[in-house]
């Protein structure tokens, strides 16, 4: 498992990796907002997407639309993978939150 230091780190990269891919979006379309330990999309119809860690578990937890995923660390991949095994990826997941919502296809650079 991530130590910590390590998990937050990573976790405040990847707020900041969403929040960028959202800048060149029109605000009306989808809004992101951060609050501590949450990042919450808001979407024109003002339905969210709310993205909050988890620290005790070092899981990061994304909710949207009456769903919930939580999502871990992969460390031989890097990549944060729902942790019920169903190869749902968390940056791939949200981008398709995104675009139902909105239309919208999200750059992750």
């Amino acid at each position: 498992m991530i130590n910590e230091s390590a998990y937050l780190k990573t976790v405040d990269e990847i707020f900041k990796r969403i929040e960028d891919s959202c800048e060149p979006v029109d605000p009306d379309d989808v809004e992101a907002v951060t609050a501590g330990d949450v990042l919450t999309l808001t979407f024109r119809d003002r339905s969210r997407c709310v993205i909050n860690t988890q620290r005790p578990t070092r899981q990061i937890w994304l909710a949207a639309s009456s769903r919930a995923w939580h999502f871990n660390l992969d460390e031989e991949s890097g990549h944060w993978m729902d942790d019920k095994g169903r190869g749902e990826e968390l940056f791939a997941m949200i981008a398709k939150i995104v675009t139902e919502n909105t239309g919208v296809t999200l750059n992750w650079g």
